[in-house]
């Protein structure tokens, strides 16, 4: 202890500070209340920078840290999000046999059956008429989480809150025990995970919050570590599972193609660039068969566990539910604000549903793009193209939620670029809509926090100067 006290010393008080903030953001934090909130966070943020950057040869410490900071929240009720009501209620609805995709919150509000689900009109009061007006769209392995928390705690809010919290943080762990692992393999320093394990965004939004990207992220960085390791069956399994937490993942797909066409998925095909065509082509078909047998159990696994869900009504409702992100809500965006200004400017009046539908198939079309135009051969220039291709995915997205930020926050750690590291600091601005008075939307907030991560990201890719050599060896 003594020796910890002498060499990191500075990193010690710094977590002190860091963990007495936490408390205070856990217990005595309003969403309403911006300034609060965002100096809070700045102390957070700046102490959390320090403590990565003096503690980074001090895994075990690092990792301690960032685990009790979790635990501070254990208890919380979540402050800056409500839809952990939606959770519960979605789980309750399971454990008494209701298929939770097939009916709202709100038809049994109405019908004034509410007696299967305990606490209805406290769950139904916290999670808004909004949510509650709208058919759940939170795939299976969500929905199974949830059916846990109803399973230990059926008639407690706060019993349901905290088996959520702790499936969090185990997932949350299991990225920094396996992220560590796809880092060696990767030749990149272990310190790296906690970038994201340590950031105070990811332990506020996630194990605060309770939004469930963590176990989606888990998963993901699980997929990618069998891939590395030439496991792409059990890689294919553990990515469904991450689409069937958040269909996020799937946007992921065209980018496995360079890798598994050029490598067969494993780890001893190595396709080199100077190759006569005559070898590379038969190359490519020689691995053409696995990347079609990883596509096929990754949709296949997803497809089995929607089964005990589907029915006739089942596509239709979850269908306009996904489609509302698309149509309905806007928040935080960045390009579409501008196509909505013009927009107005125009035309007169607000086009989201018509241009909404529109950007995700841009998106599909950018991503085909990086994944054939760019060289994605080695993983780690895969997970820099799913980086770039998520990026422009939420710059082109209608709905933005800070939460969203954890996905290329985590690809990040795996490659060169730190864009989204910045991101993660400046998307606290979004919370500014949350008023005393009601919902607002500072635009010039949004503004400052696109500038700086697209004008971060325009330095990192074009001007910063890149490394001498090549690290991703797998």
């Amino acid at each position: 202890m003594a020796k910890l006290w002498k060499y990191q010393k500075t990193s010690l008080l710094l977590a002190v500070v860091s963990l007495v903030v936490y408390y205070l953001f856990a217990h005595h934090l309003q969403r309403s209340d911006f300034p609060l909130l965002v100096s809070l966070y700045s102390i957070l943020f700046a102490s959390f920078y320090l403590i990565v950057k003096r503690g980074k040869n001090d895994f075990g410490l690092l990792f301690f840290i960032a685990i009790l900071a979790r635990i501070i929240f254990i208890n919380a009720t979540p402050n800056l999000s409500q839809d952990f009501y939606r959770f519960i209620w979605d789980g309750r609805m399971l454990i008494q046999g209701y298929n939770p995709y097939l009916s709202t919150p709100q038809s049994y509000i109405d019908a004034g059956t509410t007696s299967i689900v305990a606490q209805a009109q406290e769950l139904y009061a916290g999670m808004g008429t909004l949510n509650a007006s709208h058919f759940t769209n939170y795939p299976p392995v969500n929905q199974l989480i949830f059916l846990v928390a109803a399973l230990f705690s059926s008639k407690s809010i706060l019993g349901s809150v905290i088996t959520f919290r702790i499936v969090i943080i185990l997932a949350d762990i299991g990225t920094i025990i396996y992220g560590k692992k796809l880092l060696t393999k990767l030749g990149l320093p272990i310190y790296n995970i906690f970038w994201y394990a340590l950031n105070p965004f990811i332990i506020i939004e996630m194990t605060g919050n309770l939004h469930f990207e963590s176990v989606m992220l888990f998963l993901v960085v699980l997929s990618l570590y069998k891939l590395s390791q030439g496991k792409w069956i059990l890689s294919a399994v553990f990515l469904a599972l991450s689409i069937s937490t958040k269909l996020l993942p799937l946007l992921f797909l065209p980018l496995f193609m360079q890798y598994f066409l050029t490598r067969g998925g494993g780890k001893t095909t190595h396709f080199r660039s100077s190759y006569p065509w005559k070898v590379r082509f038969r190359e490519i078909k020689t691995n053409t068969p696995r990347l079609i047998y990883f596509y096929l159990i990754t949709l296949g696994v997803v497809v089995l566990t929607f089964i005990p869900f589907l029915s006739g009504a089942f596509a239709e409702n979850f269908g306009t539910t996904i489609a509302l992100w698309f149509q309905k809500f806007e928040f935080n965006a960045s390009i579409y604000y501008i196509i909505r200004y013009i927009g107005y400017q125009v035309i007169g009046w607000n086009i989201i549903g018509d241009v909404g539908p529109l950007l995700p198939k841009i998106v599909v079309v950018l991503l085909i793009l990086l994944a054939f135009i760019r060289n994605n051969r080695s993983l780690q220039a895969m997970i820099t193209a799913i980086l770039i291709g998520m990026f422009f995915y939420f710059l082109l997205s209608t709905t933005v939620h800070p939460w969203y930020v954890a996905t290329p926050l985590l690809l990040c750690v795996f490659t060169r670029y730190r864009f989204p590291l910045v991101w993660s600091a400046t998307v606290i601005l979004s919370y500014a809509a949350y008023g005393a008075d009601g919902f607002k939307e500072n635009l010039w907030l949004v503004a400052i926090e696109y500038i700086t991560v697209i004008g971060f990201f325009v330095w990192e890719v074009f001007w910063k100067p890149k490394p001498t050599a090549q690290l991703d060896k797998h």
